[in-house]
C-alpha cells in the first residue's frame, strides 16, 4: 500500500439528479462523522449554487458552501474539514480570508481553505459577472495571498478588485500558516496554485472520467510550470477529485459525471492506490450516490489508506 497517499470525503451538497432529494442535514453530518471515524484525510464542503444539465429533469440547487463548512466544523473534532474549492467568483477576497480565519477558529486549526476561479454554474443568476473569471482570481490572489499569511495594511488597486490598507483581525489559531489549495487545469490558474499553494486540486471531468490515467497529463503540466517558475515541483502537493461507485453499476456516467472508480472494494481500493504513480499524493473521493449507505461501503478503502499513512 503507498504510504504517501491521503484519501479525503467530498460532501456534495446538491439535490439529487433524479428527484432533486435535497440532501439533509443529518445526512451530510452522518457522512462526515463517518468520514472522521474512518480516517478520512480531509472532509470537503462544494461551493456550488445551481446547475443545470440538459439530461436533468430540471435545475438543481446547492447548500449553501461556507454555512455548512462551519456547522460541519463544529461538529467535527479531529478531521480536517475545507472548502472544495471556493468560488473567488462568488466572494470578495478580503471576506475570503476573514471566512478562513474565522472557520479555523472553530475548528480548532483543522481547515483549509481550497480556492479557485468559480464558474458560471447559477452565479450569472445572482449578479455575479460572468466574464473574465480567470482575470479576476489572479487579482483576487493578489489581496487573498497577503492577508492569509498574515500580512497587515494590504493596498492593492486592479481592474476588478481593491483594497486599502486592508487587515484582517481577529486571527484564528494558526495565523499566517492556513493551508492553501488552489484549483485549476489550465496554465494560468496552475502556474497561480504553483507560485502560491501548499496544493494544487483538480477534478476529474465528465470527457476524461475518474481513472488515474486521465490525470497524468495535468500533473506533468504542474510539473513543467513549477520548473518553470524554479519551484521543486516535489514541494507542492497534488489533489485530485474522483467519482467512487462500489460495484458494476455505471449511474456516475449516466448522470452525466463520467467513468467513475467502480468494482470490488479491493478494485477500488487499487485503483486509488494507482494515483501515486501518476504524481497525486491526495485522492478526494465523492461517493455516488452521495449517500452514507455507500460510505459505508468504502469504509474498508478509507481504513486501508488511513492505515497507510499512521505508518508515515
Amino acid at each position: 500500500m503507498e504510504a504517501g497517499l491521503g484519501v479525503g470525503l467530498v460532501l456534495l451538497m446538491v439535490e439529487r439528479p433524479d428527484d432533486s432529494a435535497k440532501p439533509t442535514w443529518e445526512d451530510i453530518i452522518g457522512m462526515a462523522r463517518r468520514g472522521e471515524e474512518l480516517g478520512a484525510d480531509t472532509v470537503w464542503v462544494p461551493d456550488e449554487i445551481l446547475w443545470r444539465d440538459s439530461e436533468w429533469p430540471g435545475p438543481r440547487g446547492w447548500w449553501d458552501c461556507l454555512t455548512m463548512t462551519g456547522a460541519i466544523a463544529a461538529s467535527t473534532s479531529t478531521v480536517k474539514v475545507g472548502t472544495w474549492v471556493m468560488s473567488a467568483l462568488q466572494h470578495n477576497p478580503g471576506m475570503v480570508v476573514r471566512a478562513a480565519e474565522s472557520l479555523d477558529e472553530i475548528s480548532g486549526g483543522r481547515f483549509v481553505l481550497g480556492l479557485g476561479a468559480g464558474h458560471g454554474g447559477g452565479a450569472e443568476d445572482f449578479g455575479y459577472p460572468g466574464n473574465k473569471t480567470v482575470s479576476r482570481y489572479l487579482e483576487a490572489l493578489e489581496i487573498i495571498v497577503p492577508l492569509l499569511r498574515g500580512e497587515s495594511d494590504v493596498t492593492f488597486d486592479g481592474q476588478f478588485h481593491h483594497v486599502q490598507k486592508a487587515e484582517v483581525r481577529p486571527r484564528g489559531p494558526r495565523p499566517g500558516r492556513i493551508p492553501l489549495m488552489l484549483g485549476g487545469h489550465a496554465d494560468r490558474t496552475m502556474t497561480a496554485a504553483a507560485r502560491h499553494a501548499d496544493t494544487w486540486s483538480g477534478y476529474a471531468r465528465s470527457s476524461s472520467g475518474s481513472l488515474p490515467e486521465a490525470f497524468v497529463e495535468m500533473t506533468s503540466q504542474l510539473d513543467r510550470i513549477c520548473e518553470g517558475i524554479g519551484r521543486d515541483p516535489a514541494t507542492i502537493g497534488r489533489s485530485v477529485g474522483v467519482f467512487v461507485e462500489p460495484g458494476n453499476g455505471k449511474l456516475a456516467e449516466a448522470t452525466g459525471f463520467g467513468v467513475a472508480i467502480s468494482g470490488s472494494i479491493d478494485q477500488i481500493t487499487e485503483t486509488i492506490a494507482g494515483f501515486s504513480e501518476v504524481g497525486v499524493t491526495r485522492v478526494e473521493v465523492t461517493p455516488w450516490p452521495a449517500t452514507l449507505d455507500v460510505v459505508e461501503q468504502l469504509a474498508p478503502v478509507f481504513a486501508t489508506f488511513a492505515a497507510a499513512g499512521r505508518k508515515r
